[in-house]
Order: structure tokens, then C-alpha cells, then sequence
């Protein structure tokens, strides 16, 4: 079977049809945490960016699709713990409370999940555009390394109402497809492809998210 290659940026270029769709338990627990503890994910799908002293349309990868990445988070006053998020043409500012991130297996809470929107211009008379991203932390990082988080950034499209920025199309009951089929357990990656009205052929239902050792959390999905 043909691999899977990687972009210059360090992310995963996925066939057509298919795209890098995680959960917020999946981020946290999969990617994040495994980056603070320096452990391998299963595919280098996540770069790492200056997320928040860039211009979001700056930032690698198509600016009109989401895009994931690693990004160790700026510090504004020496003894605080709030981020600086001022970049060239603007600034992102959080909106709402930031949202506890709980692990389904134990039901402990393992992160949080903080909106910001970003405002062209000087803060605090900045242009609000539509520019949204998510920042996800951990709740108990190692010493040294809780500075790093990872964003999910994306154009929220004219029209969507207030509150619908996590909509992900998952009301049908997503299938999977087991794209990588004979590939170990250990790093395994399940894809769900597109729609189509061709048919569903090797396709099969969704399982519950396995445990974290076996790394073979359904985070592939189409669009």
C-alpha cells in the first residue's frame, strides 16, 4: 500500500477526501500530552507554529480548511501566567469560559479548551473578523513544559450563528474506514471517507475510542 507522506511542514498530506478530524480527549490526551512527556504520536500530522505572534492567514497550511498546530505559548509579564497574543496586524482575545476537558475512561478532568477570536488593529479598539481558535491545555502539564498547547484554528464562515462554531458534521453517525489495514496496532491511524453516492464498501462502524496505549483513536475522518 502507497505511504502516506508529509509536507514541508512537518504535517500529513491526506489523500483527497479524507481529513485530520480529533476530539478535544483526543488532542489532549494523544498529541499534547505525548508532546510534553516528548513520547511519538502516531504520524507527524501536527506542526509547530508561533501561533500567537503570527497573522492567522500567515500561518502554514490552507488558511480555508482547520489547521492544528503545536505552539509554545508566550508569557507577557515575568511573574504572571497570561499569554501574549498581540501579533503583526491584530490581537486574539478570549471570549466566553474556557470549557474542562474530561477523560471518558476515568472521568478525571485532563484539560481545557479556551475560544479566542482574533481582532485586527490595537487592542482594546480592534476590528473583530472571523478568524476563531480553540487553545487546548493540559490541567496538570510537567514543570517546564506547561507552556505548551495546541491550537486549532480556523475561518468561521458568514452566516453561522453564535454558539455553532463546533459544529462538525457528526449528527449522521460517522463511519470508518480502515485506511491503513495490516499496519501494527501500535500507531495505527482509521480514516473515514467522503461521502459518496458510489457506495460504502470496506467501510465499518465506529468503535469507542480505544485505550491511549493502543493509539488508535478514530482522529481521520472525512468531510
Amino acid at each position: 500500500m502507497e505511504k502516506l507522506n508529509s509536507d514541508n511542514n512537518g504535517g500529513l498530506r491526506l489523500p483527497p477526501g479524507f481529513r485530520f478530524f480529533p476530539t478535544d480527549e483526543e488532542l489532549v490526551m494523544h498529541f499534547l500530552k505525548r508532546k510534553v512527556q516528548s513520547r511519538p504520536v502516531a504520524s507527524p500530522i501536527i506542526a509547530e507554529a508561533d501561533v500567537c505572534r503570527s497573522d492567522p492567514w500567515d500561518l502554514p497550511g490552507d488558511p480555508k480548511q482547520e489547521r492544528y498546530f503545536y505552539s509554545n505559548m508566550e508569557i507577557k509579564y515575568p511573574n504572571g501566567k497570561r499569554s501574549n497574543r498581540v501579533t503583526t496586524s491584530g490581537y486574539w482575545k478570549a471570549t466566553g469560559l474556557d470549557k474542562q476537558i474530561v477523560d471518558s475512561k476515568n472521568k478525571q478532568i485532563v484539560g481545557s479548551k479556551k475560544t479566542l477570536v482574533f481582532y485586527r488593529g490595537k487592542a482594546p479598539n480592534g476590528s473583530k473578523t472571523n478568524w476563531v481558535m480553540h487553545e487546548y491545555k493540559l490541567a496538570n502539564p510537567i514543570q517546564g513544559m506547561e507552556n505548551w498547547v495546541i491550537c486549532r484554528m480556523f475561518l468561521k464562515k458568514n452566516g453561522r450563528k453564535s454558539g455553532e462554531n463546533d459544529v462538525r458534521v457528526e449528527e449522521a453517525g460517522p463511519i470508518f474506514y480502515d485506511f491503513l489495514a495490516g499496519i501494527p496496532r501500535t500507531g495505527d491511524l482509521n480514516l473515514e471517507p467522503a461521502a459518496s453516492s458510489s457506495g460504502s464498501s470496506g467501510v465499518t462502524n465506529a468503535s469507542p475510542m480505544a485505550d491511549e496505549g493502543e493509539e488508535n483513536s478514530k482522529y481521520m475522518r472525512g468531510n
